[in-house]
């Protein structure tokens, strides 16, 4: 039998948000209607803590408020963590009427081994699914509770750093707003890296985006061993039922594991976001569709992962995008017209991965998103 939880009035949870969100900037007023909203966590002392008889711990938050309606959750992670550790993330959507059972979001390994690192199949019931890394619900919802179990071999355990939960309202549509047009004319330095090499894998461009970005803070921060190869990269973000390096949370969560690096997942309104962060000098990656980044391409419903450096004088996206033909004098920078690259961002709903040091010198967050 399952333990009996007793709810919290909805009233009550923006007291929880306060003490999760301890020491994080406060989030601007969200409206239920709102597209995505996303909720940074770094403080677990309001987290419940069990000790279980295998060894393992078992943190369980309060309800985390959405403060909006919300139908898709994708969760984050940064850890401290050796070889021979793992966590498992776990979570629950909640409505006013109930919650609903706990989905595994990802099983995650550093080494991958004794513990693999994996997304979990078969997750679905009349409440929602699991697509590979996101908590897909049938019906909208309020707030979420996450439960993250830490273990190890020979008493050894990760040191969470960090949580991160993007909501979003996918029936929702995401709001316009104005051009940051400092942005336009600003081209940040980036590593370029092609996903086709010696390996030849063309499932490589979400790892291929991240060296590409880890490269950057490399260099900036004179950090040699985020320096890496792209087959290097991919080994570390290998999702082992996914049979793939796509997984966007086990991406994220390989670049927060290095020391002093915060990396997540999350949902943006539009273009005049990525173009605050490009306008801090810091490069986004966007998840988008390769065919429709520009017009005469083969159909191809994938998802592709790309890097966003910067914009043209016009307000043109000025793109490294992995999936360049070294061989055949591809350039891997490209510029793409800034309606195609709209488009082609929501087959993501928006999906971007924010990589950056910890204290470092980030946009205002104007709309709760980061």
């Amino acid at each position: 039998m399952k333990p009996t939880i007793k709810l919290l009035a909805l009233w009550t949870l923006p007291l929880f948000a306060a003490v999760l969100l301890c020491g994080c900037k406060h989030l601007p007023n969200a409206t239920r209607s709102a597209f995505s909203r996303f909720v940074g966590m770094e403080n677990f002392s309001a987290f419940s803590r069990t000790q279980n008889p295998d060894g393992t711990i078992t943190l369980l938050s309060p309800p985390i408020p959405a403060t909006i309606s919300w139908n898709e959750l994708i969760v984050s992670w940064n850890a401290d963590a050796m070889p021979g550790t793992f966590l498992k993330i776990e979570a629950r959507a909640i409505s006013e009427q109930h919650p609903t059972d706990f989905y595994t979001l990802g099983r995650w390994s550093p080494g991958n081994q004794p513990f693999p690192r994996t997304s979990v199949r078969g997750q679905k019931n009349a409440a929602g699914r699991v697509d590979t890394d996101t908590l897909v619900l049938t019906q909208s919802a309020d707030a979420a509770q996450l439960r993250v179990t830490l273990g190890g071999t020979q008493g050894a355990l990760p040191r969470l750093k960090f949580l991160g939960a993007a909501f979003a309202n996918t029936k929702t549509q995401p709001l316009a707003h104005s051009a940051h047009h400092a942005a336009w004319g600003t081209i940040i330095a980036t590593p370029e890296h092609s996903q086709h090499g010696a390996w030849t894998n063309v499932g490589w461009c979400s790892p291929t985006s991240l060296s590409m970005v880890l490269s950057r803070w490399a260099g900036i921060l004179h950090r040699p061993e985020m320096d890496l190869t792209v087959p290097q990269v991919a080994a570390g973000v290998y999702d082992a039922d996914f049979r793939g390096t796509g997984n966007w949370p086990f991406n994220t969560a390989f670049a927060g594991s290095f020391p002093g690096m915060r990396s997540y997942v999350t949902r943006l309104d539009d273009l005049s976001e990525v173009e605050d962060w490009i306008a801090a000098g810091i490069p986004v990656v966007l998840s988008a569709r390769w065919d429709w980044l520009l017009p005469g391409r083969p159909p191809d419903n994938d998802g592709h992962l790309i890097v966003c450096i910067g914009f043209t004088k016009n307000g043109d996206v000025v793109i490294n995008d992995p999936a360049t033909r070294l061989e055949k004098g591809e350039p891997v920078r490209r510029i793409y017209q800034r309606e195609n690259v709209i488009r082609s961002w929501t087959k993501s709903h928006n999906a971007v991965y924010l990589v950056y040091p910890v204290g470092d010198q980030i946009p205002a967050n104007r709309y709760g998103h980061w």
